[in-house]
């Protein structure tokens, strides 16, 4: 029997969990016309079978059809869900893993344009930043179907044989109902707290009593919104004790902040460079004050910040939501002493700034999550032992490694530097993007244990690449900046990574031209405008950081904003003539014949990077497949077995930016893919 707090069982009603660790509901955006098909059921298996105790699917299942989703959640409202959600649960069930579901009500937190056009409904008419449509204020008649509405849904998850319900309360119709921000209606459900709450304690019952008191019943909300004019600490207290009080709950799941604008949602579901368990207290708090079972989840990456979470008596299960995307075998490895394997969640976000840009959700650097089908987390071993040789350590080169390692191939890397990172080293040196470096960090010490071959400070050559004697050569050399894009001036400019490396001094009133739109311009903005130089940065894209994603843009903003930043789209730099000491910077237009002029004392150009590849060309002639791949094969996975030039010594590719300039999810999947 472990002595872990994590590993004790957690008796919550009726139901006995098998240990402290849960996944939070969250939305992965992996239904088909609203179902959890096949791939939405893989996922949550993958991880019920590694044994975390509880899963909640469905970050948002929709209960009405005027509660349209704005990316693709769980359509609860439909009689058909009842079947699939079934085959979801006796599966994990399987595995003695608990399954619920959180079902909700978007309000004003959608849009009037989606799916069948009806209006916006919440108890006021504001509208809400993020998604901007102007709500039709509630009528009796709509608050009655509503709760309707909300039971009918819970009964059919009861008929699906899930073990509960979750209801959202933060930032969706319940709390629009809870806050003075946002509910304009007189009583009975608006004007004082008790009339605030009325709309929630109806929907309660109406659930306790159509499914019973052997069906598990919580609610996720906001205990504090720390908005002016909305909920307080002090609102959340009684509100928890309301909650409580009632005898309708099980569980309080507890959250802090508001969800309304792009800033609000980072700080209630923190990223990378922002601290650990910000509302670790804030959630203890209101155990401590309730005594009642208690979660809560937001950026607990790692299993010591979740031990602790356990062991100081701050929550009863630890939502480890994220993490579980980096690595669904988590509960294993801690179970068999192997907490060092884990492969650690860096916060980049990625999962959520896809759904919300209406993608499914896939982890930075674990491409088999979300693919559980197509690609699974367990590498085979292979029939036949070859000799591997990678040229380039970057996070395309890493994972190539250890995957063929895993595979149990003989495998030699090559790389320039004195140690391995590629990109993500340029990355990792901004604090605020410091846990990137744990991609390469993680891969480095799981190639050590299957005794990779590493030579550092090597400018590999084909003839090094022959010596080894490779049976597969993959090149992953990345690429290198690209600033050749003006008619006049190139010699003039520098580029984001010469800024980021700290290879070139910031000047004191910059122009950055960021016609890439990922991180590296406004990495350089960082640099620069922290170092106290005015920055202007211009793109000819309608957005400036296109590829940035929402959640992850909110700290350069809270950065630049305060500093002397400026931001000036639909602008192309054309030209860069040097006037006296300074540059002159001259701007056009692609809607028309328009330019403007800057004078500035520094360039810089972001324009992604272009491959570096001479060593892969050296090398083709003399392989077998002449560099070719097999796309119906790749996308597949089915083996690659292009036979150009039968006389070749090895199969050869390449990857990552070596092929053309994209990003690390992209970089790690490739290698998984061949």
């Amino acid at each position: 029997m472990s002595n872990d707090p994590l590993l004790q069982p957690y008796r919550l009603k009726h139901l006995t969990l098998k240990n402290r660790i849960m996944i939070t509901s969250h939305e992965p955006a992996y239904p088909e016309d609203g179902m959890p098909k096949e791939r939405y059921r893989a996922y949550h298996v993958e991880r019920a079978r590694a044994g975390v105790a509880m899963t909640m699917t469905a970050g948002s299942a929709s209960v009405a059809r005027d509660s349209p989703p704005v990316f693709n959640n769980i359509l609860a409202w439909k009689d058909e869900v009842v079947g699939w959600m079934k085959q979801l649960a006796d599966e994990c069930h399987e595995h003695d893993c608990a399954v619920m579901i959180q079902l909700t009500h978007l309000g004003r937190r959608t849009r009037w344009d989606k799916a069948d056009w009806l209006p916006v409904v919440s108890p006021g008419h504001e509208r809400e930043a993020a998604h901007r449509a102007f709500p039709k204020k509630m009528e009796d008649w709509d608050i009655a179907r509503i709760i309707d509405d909300y039971v009918d849904a819970a009964e059919r998850m009861k008929l699906a044989g899930l073990d509960g319900v979750e209801i959202q309360a933060y930032g969706h119709l319940m709390d629009q109902f809870w806050s003075p921000l946002t509910n304009d209606l007189d009583g009975p459900y608006g004007g004082s707290l008790d009339n605030r709450l009325r709309f929630t304690f109806d929907i309660l019952s109406g659930i306790r009593a159509r499914c019973g008191e052997d069906f598990l019943l919580g609610v996720r909300y906001t205990g504090d919104e720390d908005l002016p004019g909305g909920l307080t600490r002090e609102d959340g207290l009684a509100i928890s004790h309301k909650l409580k009080d009632s005898g309708l709950v099980d569980f309080l799941n507890v959250v802090k902040g508001h969800i309304d604008t792009d800033a609000g949602l980072t700080d209630v579901i923190p990223i990378q460079g922002m601290r650990n368990a910000p509302h670790l207290d804030f959630a203890g708090e209101i155990r401590a004050a309730t005594n009642f079972p208690t979660f809560h989840a937001a950026k607990i990456p790692d299993i010591a910040t979740a031990r602790h979470a356990i062991a100081s008596g701050k929550l009863d299960m630890v939502g480890m939501t994220r993490a579980h995307m980096a690595d669904p075998h988590l509960v294993r490895k801690v179970i068999e002493g192997r907490e060092d394997d884990i492969r650690p969640c860096v916060g980049a976000n990625y999962c959520l700034d896809r759904i919300y840009q209406g993608g499914m959700a896939l982890c930075l650097h674990n491409p088999s999550t979300g693919r559980e089908l197509e690609q699974p987390h367990t590498i085979a071993r292979a029939e036949v032992k070859k000799r591997v040789t990678i040229v380039g350590a970057g996070p395309a080169g890493m994972e190539a490694a250890r995957v063929a390692a895993e595979r149990g191939h003989e495998v030699t890397v090559f790389e320039a530097a004195d140690q391995p990172g590629g990109q993500i080293r340029l990355t990792a040196l901004q604090e605020r993007r410091r846990e990137m470096s744990s991609i390469i960090a993680w891969r480095f010490e799981q190639c050590q244990k299957r005794g990779v071959s590493f030579r550092f400070n090597s400018f590999a050559e084909a003839g090094d690449v022959l010596a080894t004697d490779p049976d597969e050569v993959i090149i992953a050399t990345g690429g290198l900046p690209h600033t050749e894009v003006l008619e006049q001036g190139n010699d003039l400019v520098v580029s984001a990574w010469d800024i980021v490396s700290g290879d070139v001094k910031p000047g004191q009133n910059v122009l950055i031209f960021d016609d890439a739109g990922d991180n590296a311009g406004l990495q350089a903005a960082d640099v620069i405008s922290a170092a106290g130089a005015r920055v202007e940065i211009v793109t000819p894209d309608r957005s400036f950081a296109p590829e940035v994603m929402a959640m992850n843009l909110v700290p350069y903003m809270r950065n630049l904003q305060k500093r002397d930043t400026t931001f000036t789209v639909t602008w192309r730099l054309k030209s860069v003539l040097r006037e006296g000491n300074a540059l002159k910077a001259v701007l056009g237009s692609d809607y028309g014949d328009f330019s403007r002029e800057r004078l500035v004392d520094q360039v810089v150009v972001n324009h992604g990077t272009r491959p570096l590849d001479d060593i892969y060309f050296d090398l083709k002639p003399q392989s077998r497949n002449l560099g070719e791949v097999d796309y119906e094969a790749l996308t597949t996975g089915g083996v690659q077995t292009v036979e150009k030039n039968p006389e070749g010594r090895f199969r050869l590719f390449r990857i990552g930016d070596a092929v053309a300039a994209r990003n690390t999810h992209a970089a790690i999947y490739e290698p998984d893919r061949k």
